[in-house]
């Protein structure tokens, strides 16, 4: 019998890791390590398995000196505590697997590992494990192959700690039918969207309710309307089914594109189904911009009135804008700052842009000769890998100064009105627990008597109660999540 360890590496300070949100409602982490969990559901069922996440527990000797075997993943943005990590399982000599997205794109750099499983692992595990038995395991798996997930687990959630996570995760589908020229998702994944089963997603939805699992899930894929038909047809009535049998324990939120604001109908039935909130890529206001990155999918709309549409279907849209491109002026950075103002969409994750490995604008720049190194992965901590059409100073300048401007206790909180006047979800959205009247009442001390928004936070808890009471809670999680943007913004200045 094998014991294996899977450990998931410590991520640094991001926008995405809500880090000084997360302290309100007393959780270590955003979200738990899917892809290992399902990874250790493909593992033989007679090893033994034990996770560690560093996000939300420390590694010790102990569990080191228990493992035959230690299986790493990690995302690009995880490299730095990924290396440490590798350093740790070889000094204690163990023998090191490891997968995922970083060391699908950065093998090569890795030297201490001593088997990579890239790619997608329903391909690449089961033929690691073949050869592992045999006694004879290579040190490179790697396909170009995109399989089905008819096979794909149910992720093994009693591995994880759920107490110590905000939010649960769950992946329906995989690729994008979109070839923006930034993004690796197709580069991964391919073009076609390949979807689980409705009866999948019920089982892993049951599972996490077995576990104890009670609040949001986030349906991680990256365009969850990739396959309209399929999604209207199998998953979305399944979904509002298992809630309704199930007294609605879950809201969903997810990724989409812009076009789900043409198709009323959908969207209704995504809101139906417990969805309360999207992310979509806005990317830039600037048509120029739009053309220069292929995101033909924004191009020729009124993204405004898109955003309007959906916020008043009862989807709260989060964005993801960038700064950056060839095409961008010095006025991008107030362009930017005027659309997400008037669009009151209150987390808007900013970025610069950044080349990753395997996407068309990495391939450009590196043909072009303004590749300056490896991308950090995180697109937010102020840094780019390339040389900018801007200049380099002028364009770090700017997006400090846009971040610092968006979070900026009035800018912010005067967008979280706007969202809170358009917003209208179901009644069966909205919940106000424990968890929730403990961030309250954490907020009232952290933000409402020692914080410098202090004023603006009084005065909105105001103006909801008196305006959209059924709306407090996600007020009181607004603000809360205006004190973590700050404190990031705040940290781009240094």
């Amino acid at each position: 019998m094998q014991r294996v360890l899977l450990l998931y590496p410590e991520f640094p300070d991001t926008f995405w890791g809500f880090k000084y949100a997360l302290k309100f409602v007393r959780k270590r982490a955003a979200l738990p390590p899917l892809g290992l969990l399902t990874v250790a559901a493909m593992l033989p069922s007679g090893w033994a398995k034990r996770l560690v996440d560093l996000n939300v527990a420390k590694l010790s000797d102990a569990d080191l000196a228990w493992a035959d075997l230690v299986m790493i993943s990690g995302m690009i943005a995880q490299r730095d505590s990924a290396r440490v990590l590798v350093g740790r399982c070889r000094a204690a000599g163990k023998t090191v697997v490891a997968g995922g997205p970083l060391f699908t794109s950065e093998y090569a750099s890795f030297d201490e590992v001593d088997h990579f499983i890239l790619n997608e692992a329903e391909i690449t595990l089961p033929e690691f494990l073949d050869d592992l038995a045999a006694g004879h395991p290579r040190r490179l798996y790697a396909t170009t192959d995109l399989p089905e997930l008819s096979a794909t687990p149910v992720p093994l959630w009693e591995l994880a700690d759920l107490r110590r996570y905000g939010s649960m995760s769950l992946q329906y589908s995989r690729g994008c039918p979109f070839d923006c020229e930034f993004c690796d998702v197709t580069a991964k994944f391919g073009h076609r969207s390949r979807t689980k089963s409705a009866r999948q997603v019920v089982a892993e939805l049951d599972a996490l309710a077995a576990a104890g699992w009670r609040g949001s899930v986030f349906f991680v894929d990256d365009n969850f309307i990739g396959n309209k038909r399929k999604l209207c047809a199998e998953l979305l009535p399944a979904l509002a089914a298992w809630q309704r049998r199930q007294r609605h324990p879950f809201t969903f939120y997810t990724e989409a594109s812009i076009n789900l604001a043409d198709d009323a109908a959908l969207t209704r039935a995504i809101v139906a189904a417990g969805f309360d909130a999207v992310f979509i890529g806005i990317e830039t206001p600037d048509e120029a911009g739009l053309a220069e990155c292929n995101k033909r999918q924004n191009r020729g709309r009124d993204m405004l009135a898109d955003i309007k549409r959906l916020q008043r279907a009862g989807l709260e849209v989060q964005g993801g804008f960038i700064v950056g491109f060839d095409s961008d002026t010095q006025s991008i950075f107030r362009r930017q700052m005027e659309f997400i103002q008037k669009s009151g969409i209150v987390t808007a994750m900013v970025g610069m842009l950044t080349a990753l490995p395997g996407t068309k604008l990495f391939e450009r720049l590196q043909r072009e000769g303004r590749l300056l190194g490896p991308s950090s992965g995180n697109n937010g901590d102020g840094t780019t890998n390339f040389l900018p059409r801007m200049d380099l100073q002028a364009l770090r300048d700017g997006y400090r100064n846009l971040m610092a401007a968006l979070y900026a206790p009035r800018a912010y909180y005067r967008r979280v009105r706007i969202l809170l006047r358009e917003f209208h979800p179901p009644p069966m959205g909205l919940h106000f627990d424990l968890m929730a009247l403990g961030a309250m009442l954490r907020s009232a001390v952290g933000l409402g008597v020692l914080g410098r928004e202090r004023m603006q936070y009084w005065q909105l808890l105001a103006w909801t109660c008196c305006r959209r009471p059924r709306l407090l809670p996600l007020a009181v999680r607004l603000a809360i999540y205006g004190h973590h943007f700050r404190r990031c913004a705040a940290a781009l200045a240094k």
